[in-house]
C-alpha cells in the first residue's frame, strides 16, 4: 500500500507521497514515487504513482522514450497539462496492454494510478488524478485536494483544512498531519516523504524535501498533534443529556 496526496491553491500545488512498497509482509521496500519532468522556466510537471511498481515505472518510461524518438506530441511540447494528462493516460493503455496478461497469469494486480501537476508557462498551475484505466480527472476550488493509495485516515483533517485560499505552508502542513495520522493506522504505509512545493509561476522543481525517521520537525509536528488532539478532546464537554452520575 502507498499514500500520496496533491492540493492545489491559488498560490500553487503541494505534492507528498510516502516511500514504502510491499509484496507481502516479509517483502518491503523502498522506491521514490513523487517523479519530476522540469524544463526550467518554462514548465514543470510532478507525478506521484501508486500502485503496481513495474506499471508505473513503465508508463514514466513511456513519456521519456517518446521524447528521445521525437514524438510529435510529448510532455516537452504539448501545450497544456491537461495535455500531459493525456500522454500519461495513454502510456498507462499501452503499457498495461502489454504486461497484463502476463500479470494476470500469475495472479498479480496490474492496477495503477498517478497523481499529475504543475504549470506550463501561459497557464494557470493544474492537477489531476489519472486512473488505471487512462483517464483523468482535474481537482477543482470545490475539490482542491486529489489522493492515491491508502486515502481513508488522512482525508478528515485534508476536508476540515485545505481551502484554494489558505497559503503554501499551511498546505504543507495539514498534508504533514495527513501522512502522520495514515501511518498511526496502518503500518504499510511509512517514512521517507517526498515532499514538493510548486509556488505560482515559479516553473522550477527547486523546492524538494525529504523527510525520514531522523527529521526533527516531523518529530516534533506528530508528537505536537497527538498532544493537540488529546487536548482537545478532553476539553470537549459533555453532552447534556447524559446522567451526572455516571460522568
Amino acid at each position: 500500500m502507498t499514500y500520496c496526496c496533491a492540493v492545489k491553491l491559488n498560490a500553487g500545488l503541494v505534492f507528498a507521497s510516502d516511500s514504502r512498497t510491499h509484496a507481502g509482509v516479509d517483502n518491503i521496500g523502498r522506491f521514490s514515487k513523487l517523479h519530476v519532468l522540469e524544463q526550467p522556466g518554462e514548465r514543470v510537471i510532478t507525478m506521484l504513482s501508486a500502485g503496481n511498481l513495474s506499471v508505473t515505472q513503465g508508463a514514466i518510461e513511456h513519456l521519456h522514450r517518446a521524447v528521445r524518438q521525437g514524438a510529435v506530441m510529448n510532455w516537452t511540447n504539448v501545450p497544456s497539462m491537461a495535455d500531459v494528462a493525456m500522454l500519461l493516460g495513454q502510456a498507462m493503455r499501452e503499457v498495461r496492454e502489454r504486461d497484463e496478461p502476463y500479470l494476470a497469469k500469475s495472479g498479480i494486480d496490474a492496477s495503477a494510478s498517478f497523481l499529475l501537476g504543475g504549470q506550463i508557462q501561459g497557464e494557470r498551475p493544474r492537477l489531476f488524478l489519472v486512473y488505471s484505466e487512462g483517464n483523468a480527472i482535474e481537482a477543482t476550488a470545490e475539490t482542491p485536494f486529489l489522493q492515491i493509495g491508502e486515502i481513508k485516515y488522512g482525508k478528515p483533517i485534508l476536508d476540515r483544512v485545505i481551502r484554494p485560499e489558505i497559503g503554501l505552508l499551511d498546505a504543507t502542513k495539514c498534508v504533514l498531519v495527513s501522512f502522520d495520522s495514515t501511518m498511526r493506522s496502518n503500518v504499510s504505509v511509512g517514512l521517507p516523504i517526498d515532499l514538493q512545493l510548486l509556488p505560482i509561476n515559479h516553473l522550477r522543481a527547486d523546492m524538494k524535501f525529504h523527510i525520514d525517521e531522523q527529521d526533527a520537525y516531523w518529530r516534533e509536528l506528530s508528537d505536537r498533534w497527538a498532544v493537540g488532539v488529546r487536548r482537545v478532546f478532553a476539553e470537549l464537554p459533555p453532552p447534556q443529556w447524559y446522567p451526572d452520575t455516571q460522568q
